[in-house]
């Protein structure tokens, strides 16, 4: 089964947890991209979401970079979907032809789907904070 080609969700829990596990102090893009072994302009893409969501903040100049600004324990992998995903249809569903009935018909059970899918899926990643997914954390757990 072909992997989904939208990872930046995966990378902003990476990067929260890199930013967990790091201490107080502040973490290059490209260090956080290095981690990742992604591009740091992709990196600073999706920790401009977590930024606008609250959870992140960056320091500018020397000896800056991004810091954890909630508690780990406190930021739910709900939170980062929401903050990544916003309003994003969970499936690809595309546009059909306003005068197709069947094209009509499949959209409107096919969002209806999607709306229940995507809850699901919140709900569950609810249910896991960042501080779950520390190296710490899956020591424990294992």
């Amino acid at each position: 089964m072909p992997y989904s080609t939208n990872t930046q969700f995966a990378v902003g829990v990476h990067m929260l947890t890199l930013l967990a596990d790091g201490g107080p102090e502040p973490l290059s893009s490209e260090e956080m991209a290095g981690s990742a072994d992604a591009n740091p302009v992709y990196v600073r893409r999706v920790l401009g979401r977590l930024r606008e969501a609250g959870m992140v903040a960056s320091r500018p100049g020397v000896g800056g970079g991004w810091v954890l600004v909630r508690d780990p324990a406190d930021i739910t992998l709900g939170d980062v979907w929401r903050a990544i995903q916003s309003d994003d249809r969970l499936l690809g569903l595309h546009q059909v032809n306003p005068r197709c009935d069947v094209g009509q018909a499949i959209q409107r059970h096919l969002a209806a789907v999607d709306r229940r899918a995507s809850a699901a899926v919140q709900s569950e990643l609810d249910q896991i904070t960042v501080a779950e997914m520390l190296p710490a954390a899956s020591t424990r757990a294992a």
